[in-house]
């Protein structure tokens, strides 16, 4: 009898963005860089600075100020983490149903990844925070990387933690920069609307899908590009 032999299938890997994906810390982030900015001489308001939500420091600085050397950037950057890490972060609540969802993707065959622009500190807070540790394969951080989102650095180190190609892992996060980074990294990408960016601006950025929340990806889990094998590539 001949066996039919062909590529092996798998449930793709997930990529998970933790601020303003899984956690609701977006706004507490924009307060702490409006301080760090103002503790420098500068003033942004708060559109303008969660316009740039997303990206680390080392991305986020130049993009409002472009001309300052890189001892300011690295400087604001530090400020900034000090004041979220001490003023906010303890405050931060998980989005409803985030670890439910994290919990219930292992145990559906996903292997799951923390991908953050944040601090090694702050991610291993949230991992506690998300009593995560059982559901997830590995984290990665600034800390891991020479470059934050947008770049693809975060993504493909996630990535590598996987094993897994490209073609079979996928990025769920909410912002613009998750998008491109992971379109950078040759990863597909879910966007969800829980970080207060609109729907036009993150499909402009061509996820393959968009929900409101990690909570309603779980609820349309079977009609959601998750839930098939996917073929598993060299």
């Amino acid at each position: 009898m001949l066996a039919l032999v062909g590529p092996p299938m798998e449930k793709p890997a997930i990529l998970f963005d933790i601020d303003g994906t899984l956690v609701d810390s977006n706004d507490a982030h924009v307060e702490a860089w409006q301080r760090a900015f103002a503790a420098e001489g500068y003033s942004f308001g708060r559109t303008e600075v969660h316009a740039q939500v997303g990206k680390g420091g080392d991305n986020l600085v130049p993009s409002l100020l472009p001309d300052v050397s890189v001892e300011i950037q690295e400087r604001l950057a530090a400020t900034e983490s000090e004041i979220y890490m001490r003023e906010f972060m303890r405050q931060v609540e998980p989005f409803e149903g985030a670890r439910e969802v994290l919990k219930s993707l292992a145990e559906r065959g996903h292997t799951v990844v923390l991908a953050s622009s944040a601090s090694r500190a702050e991610v291993d807070y949230y991992i506690d925070l998300l009593d995560a540790d059982g559901f997830i394969s590995g984290t990665t951080s600034k800390d891991d990387v020479r470059r934050s989102k947008p770049c693809p650095d975060i993504f493909t180190a996630a990535l590598a933690l996987t094993g897994r190609p490209a073609a079979s892992a996928i990025v769920i996060g909410d912002t613009p920069y998750d998008m491109v980074a992971a379109r950078r990294a040759g990863i597909q990408a879910i966007a969800v609307l829980s970080g207060g960016f609109a729907r036009e601006e993150l499909a402009s950025c061509t996820p393959v899908a968009i929900y409101d929340s990690v909570r309603d990806l779980e609820c349309e889990y079977e009609k959601s590009s998750l839930a098939s094998d996917w073929v598993v590539t060299a």
